[in-house]
């Protein structure tokens, strides 16, 4: 697994999206999560599981003006 373009060492099965963000302490209040390519919405963080292939990208939402 990737996470962020970066091998991911930590992948165990039955990982889950919720445990990535807790276990890195991605703590900003507004993320961006994909999980290959596809956006995955805040409450599918803990039934979204990760498999040994899956490209995972974590992103903080910043805005400004």
């Amino acid at each position: 697994m990737t996470l962020n373009h970066r091998e991911y060492t930590q992948w165990r099965e039955g990982l889950t999206v919720k445990t990535v963000i807790e276990e890195n302490h991605f703590t900003w209040p507004k993320l961006v999560v994909r999980q290959n390519g596809k956006v995955v919405w805040p409450e599918e963080y803990e039934q979204t599981t990760l498999q040994a292939t899956d490209a995972l990208e974590i992103i903080h939402l910043l805005g400004g003006g």
